[in-house]
């Protein structure tokens, strides 16, 4: 949940907007609409989006040479974030190509079995769960470890996978160790205890509306997969692989004995007939970090012997990640080295291991440095202090009774366009300072703010979603059509909910 740059740290947040102003403002929004506008229709990917878009727009905007020291001295804060995504996509491929998480699917498996509907309420329930640690990152990897191979194995799509871990993810990121009630508490100088405690009703409301929407796209899936092949033969021993049944091409009967695997692309294959038959439509091209023989129960780099040291080792990597004693980035490459030495103690195997993960780290760490430019653009050329200003005098004061309410409705567009850092440290004293003159206590003010994180969450932005989708293999695009309006709604619903039961004020 750690936001791409610390930008309260970067910049100087104006009280007072001027009309020179406006162009930025104008360049601001315009710059993010047309990149979500390019990814959204597939225009371009988002690594190339991030990195064209924002590059115009700063010429634009007269950053001229200076343009350049924008965007390296961006990146640079950014890579730890990187280094962490790199080591860790690295550290639980390792794990997946192993082993230790093949009993955890063949346990989900046979509890769920190979009903879409529950399989999406699971992948919800799960998310949610792991999501109470704070972090984004582990909550991604280890739900689409998980469950990622249950989606292609039945002909799922991974664009549900990823829409259902994003609004869980994003609806818990309100707990007061996940970030933004911490960044609301600091810059107003309250507890964090005082803000979150009279949002958890809030909470409960947003979870409910986020497993609701995780059970109508599991019965649509269901639906769509009913139409297209007979289900209810899926995961049958000795006819379609003792680990379930494969990923189906829509409207393709399976051969007997076929076995799904993942190649290299994230192409789901179907061999054991005479012809192959490729699903590219359920699958993006961008790589993701599933091993390619995860699917098989017979991989030649399992190791079941050493499935405790494995458990063992990441137990103590996901405690030291909660302790928070060293860098993350660090815990994971100190994770990764034990894994490559203890599971592969050859070279030649060390080196293959290293490949094998390759094209999906690349992909993950090359969109996050590419979102260097993009906020390193917002941030050098003024734009995000200008939409700053510009918001705090756009409210006229008729509005004041109700700053409460606009600031909570105000928070689902500006904290994803903008970093968690330049809303609640930029913009939410401002409003706070505006809305003391009514009779609203700062304290109101904050839990308003943080009822647009369901949809800060999606933001690319946010490494966090950037690692989800390249996981999943999913396009930044498509996860954006379908969770977006969503994550609105659930945001919505917390800040109805907490209106209705007084922790944040409707008019004063």
């Amino acid at each position: 949940m750690t936001p791409l740059i610390l930008a309260a740290e970067t910049a100087e947040y104006p009280v007072a907007y001027t009309p020179a102003d406006g162009v930025l403002v104008a360049l601001g929004f315009l710059m993010v609409l047309s990149f979500m506008a390019l990814i959204m229709t597939r225009r371009m990917t988002p690594m190339v989006a991030l990195i064209v878009v924002p590059t115009i727009f700063g010429l634009i905007a007269g950053a001229g040479f200076g343009l350049g020291d924008m965007v390296i001295d961006a990146i640079g804060k950014m890579a730890p974030t990187a280094a962490l995504l790199l080591f860790a996509i690295m550290y639980f491929g390792i794990m997946i190509d192993v082993g230790l998480f093949d009993p955890l699917i063949r346990v989900i498996t046979r509890f769920l079995g190979d009903d879409p509907a529950k399989i999406v309420l699971g992948t919800a329930i799960l998310a949610g769960a792991v999501s109470l640690d704070g972090d984004g990152s582990t909550t991604f990897i280890i739900t689409t470890s998980a469950m990622l191979p249950l989606y292609l194995r039945l002909g799922m799509s991974p664009v549900v996978l990823t829409c259902v871990a994003g609004l869980m993810n994003g609806t818990l990121n309100i707990v007061p160790w996940g970030g933004p009630t911490i960044r609301a508490a600091t810059a107003l100088g309250l507890q964090p205890t005082d803000v979150f405690v009279p949002m958890i009703p809030s909470l409960l409301a947003g979870l409910v509306v986020s497993l609701a929407f995780a059970w109508f796209l599991g019965l649509s899936e269901r639906k769509r997969l009913a139409g297209s092949v007979d289900t209810s033969k899926l995961g049958t021993p000795g006819v379609f692989g003792r680990l379930g049944g494969p990923a189906l091409v829509r409207g393709a009967e399976p051969k007997p004995g076929a076995v799904a695997s993942l190649r290299t692309g994230n192409v789901v294959t179907v061999r054991g007939g005479r012809d192959a038959v490729a699903a590219p439509q359920l699958v993006d091209v961008v790589d993701t970090a599933m091993a390619d023989t995860m699917l098989d129960p017979n991989r030649a780099t399992l190791r079941p012997k050493l499935i405790w040291f494995n458990l063992a080792l990441t137990v103590a990597v996901m405690v030291l990640l909660v302790m928070d004693i060293f860098p993350l980035a660090f815990v994971f490459m100190v994770g990764a080295a034990l894994a490559l030495i203890v599971n592969f103690p050859k070279l030649r195997g060390q080196a293959d291991e290293i490949v094998a993960h390759a094209p999906s780290i690349v992909g993950v760490v090359s969109m996050v440095l590419a979102a260097g430019v993009l906020v390193g653009v917002l941030n050098g050329t003024g734009m995000v202090t200008a939409m700053a200003a510009w918001i705090t005098e756009v409210i006229p004061s008729s509005m004041g009774p109700f700053l409460a309410v606009i600031t909570g409705v105000l928070s689902i567009p500006f904290t994803f366009f903008m970093s968690n850092d330049a809303f609640y440290f930029g913009i939410l004293p401002v409003l706070a300072e505006s809305a003391a003159n009514y009779g609203i206590a700062p304290v109101e003010m904050a839990r308003a703010s943080i009822t647009g994180q369901p949809v800060h969450l999606q933001s690319p932005l946010v490494p966090a979603i950037l690692l989800l989708v390249s996981l999943a293999g999913v396009n930044l695009g498509d996860h954006h059509k379908k969770v977006l309006w969503r994550a609105t709604v659930v945001s919505l619903v917390m800040l109805a909910v907490g209106v209705l039961v007084g922790a944040v004020p409707l008019l004063r």
